[in-house]
């Protein structure tokens, strides 16, 4: 990939994802809405705009989309309800918002792109959450929209488990998120996720969490993750990617190496990570068998994948 100009990549989730367990369609739509989010994310940067407007449309595109656990087709909490997570970071000023369990905002990324612009806080949660996004005009919607019949029925044979799975079949971290540069070579970067199947109420992950899924900064790098929030909000993995770089000199695939694939095993921690710099290809690396993903750089093909190459 070009090691000038933008560039994008983003992640649908990572898990047990093998060719041949994997249904044809499954796979065709699940790459469908990759590359339709990767190119809402692509035309942003081709017309000049910036890597914080380009993250929102692309994470937006993918809340949209019930293929991923985000937005509509999140998974439900062990009540049958839904709590999602998001988070929007900007890598020139290190300017930042976050939202922790909302049931009725249909974009939670927009909600954490707005706290970025306009409060002097960084996340809010619940409740609080949702009357600040009526106090700015958003609309606050029904939580049956994030609800599908895919959905439900994997909630109902998980709970009829007792399990608390990761995305609906204990074998996917469902989580999406995005990173870019923008032809200024500023970075952001954006997570946003419906977080566990099945999940205890009030359960926070590491998607809304700034440096724990989520960071950017133009002295380092911009990071998105996917995995089980607890180990990484533990390991702090977005923010240690980052000071790695910054601090140590690290190369940004060798620090997207030591913590995905040597450190994050050691607390069973599972999942991948998708993370850019200001010069240089993206880096999207996975301790698990595949990872929805793609990535482009100006001037050069797009690329989707699912499975480990």
């Amino acid at each position: 990939m070009s090691e000038t100009g933008w560039a994008i990549a983003l992640h649908g989730g990572a898990g047990v994802m093998r060719r041949e367990t994997m249904d044809a369609a499954r796979e065709a739509e699940v790459r469908a809405g990759l590359a339709a989010a990767l190119a809402a994310g692509r035309e942003v940067l081709d017309a000049g705009g910036s890597s914080l407007d380009a993250v929102q449309a692309t994470v937006c595109s993918l809340e949209d989309n019930p293929c991923f656990n985000a937005g509509h087709g999140s998974v439900m909490t062990s009540d049958g309800t839904f709590e999602l997570e998001a988070a929007i970071m900007r890598g020139s000023d290190l300017a930042a918002g976050g939202v922790i369990n909302v049931s009725h905002i249909r974009n939670p990324v927009s909600l954490a792109r707005y706290i970025l612009d306009h409060s002097e806080h960084v996340v809010f949660a619940g409740a609080g959450a949702e009357r600040y996004a009526a106090g700015a005009g958003f609309e606050l919607i029904s939580s049956g929209y994030f609800e599908t019949e895919m959905r439900r029925a994997q909630f109902n044979a998980t709970r009829a488990s007792g399990a608390v799975t990761l995305d609906h079949d204990g074998k996917r971290y469902g989580t999406v998120g995005a990173v870019a540069r923008d032809r200024a070579g500023s970075l952001a970067a954006a997570t946003s996720t419906g977080g566990l199947n099945n999940k205890a109420p009030g359960r926070v992950g590491d998607s809304g969490i700034i440096g724990g899924g989520t960071y950017a900064n133009d002295k380092s790098c911009a990071v998105s993750a996917t995995g089980r929030g607890e180990a990484f909000m533990r390991m702090t993995v977005a923010r240690d990617i980052a000071a790695m770089i910054e601090y140590g000199g690290v190369a940004l695939a060798d620090a997207v190496e030591r913590k995905v694939m040597t450190e994050l095993p050691v607390i069973n921690g599972r999942g991948g990570v998708i993370a850019l710099t200001r010069t240089g290809a993206p880096v999207l690396q996975f301790n698990t068998p595949g990872m929805y993903r793609a990535a482009q750089c100006e001037g050069e093909a797009a690329q989707v994948a699912v499975f480990a190459l």
